[in-house]
């Protein structure tokens, strides 16, 4: 694997793995081909491709379908259309009615960049946290998001897995193991704790060396498995730090700000929070990935300031 990779490929190369091990996987797409860079498996698997067109509706509930009829189903749409079209499905016949899909919100958070917020999907964590009987993952790196998609087409039930829009760099080695509800801590530390969600992670990384240089002793944690997520594992995790700083390409309410101050509260763990993503309220600027994460202060410059701010 290469040491960047788009996570949508690693998707499409991870189902035409499934088929060759003769899993009976379908692809549905919302005329999603070129989000979904699916190419490669259409040209292999010509005919197992279900295109509907721009109906996403339509598309959960033709996936529904092909679960019930024993079908490994899976969709791969932008998540702005999966989240906010389609929603009433995703919730009815996917969730409730436990079908073995799995959703693939590709081009997740302000991946779209200029095309603003129509375009930009910074709500699904928490929407999806709303619903009942569905695992949530969100891979931050090609190697992690390649057994995340494997362990998701084996397991019989829901899940809904985020993916980034953009080419990300691989963050493990190759001992690297998955398993879900895991927290994935990748550097120990002592002053601060910078926990953060899918390619956010990669700025905490970044941070965490800044601070080092100046003699900040930084923890990264990675939250990719949102649910299920071992909380006992996550507050042990957090024990000892004065400060815990969470940053995401996503509201701040419902996704890594909003689990990790509810294991801090339930754990009775003193530690000072600042969560950084999308204000309350608020929504992502149009531009591009640079000019937003500045703008958020969720890139590596803005995590590392704010916690100095907290360390004081």
């Amino acid at each position: 694997m290469s040491n960047a990779e788009h996570l949508a490929t690693v998707m499409v190369q991870q189902f035409m793995h499934a088929v060759e091990a003769g899993v009976d996987l379908v692809p549905v797409v919302a005329d999603s081909t070129s989000t979904a860079k699916i190419k490669p498996f259409m040209e292999k698997y010509p005919g197992r491709v279900v295109n509907v067109g721009i109906a996403e509706q339509v598309m959960v509930g033709t996936a529904a379908g092909l679960a019930l009829g024993g079908k490994v189903a899976v969709t791969c749409n932008a998540a702005p259309f999966l989240i906010s079209r389609a929603n009433e499905q995703v919730k009815v016949d996917i969730c409730y009615n436990n079908t073995n899909v799995k959703l693939f919100g590709l081009n997740a958070g302000a991946s779209y960049g200029p095309l603003a917020s129509t375009h930009h999907s910074t709500d699904d964590i928490s929407v999806m946290r709303g619903f009942g009987n569905i695992e949530i993952y969100a891979p931050a790196c090609p190697l992690e998001c390649q057994q995340i998609i494997d362990y998701a087409i084996n397991k019989v039930g829901p899940v809904y897995i985020r993916l980034d829009g953009k080419a990300l760099p691989v963050l493990h080695d190759k001992s690297y193991e998955f398993a879900p509800g895991k927290v994935d801590v990748l550097k120990q530390g002592n002053d601060v704790a910078l926990v953060a969600l899918g390619s956010a992670v990669h700025e905490a990384v970044d941070a965490a060396a800044s601070l080092a240089a100046e003699g900040i002793d930084a923890g990264v944690i990675s939250l990719s498995s949102i649910r299920p997520l071992d909380r006992d594992a996550l507050a042990e995790a957090l024990k000892g730090y004065r400060c815990v700083v969470t940053a995401e390409e996503h509201n701040i309410n419902g996704g890594a700000g909003s689990i990790v101050a509810e294991v801090l509260a339930e754990y009775g763990i003193g530690a000072r929070l600042a969560r950084l993503g999308i204000s309350d309220g608020g929504y992502a600027i149009a531009g591009d990935r640079a000019s937003t994460r500045d703008a958020l202060g969720i890139d590596a410059k803005g995590i590392s300031a704010k916690a100095r701010q907290l360390l004081g």
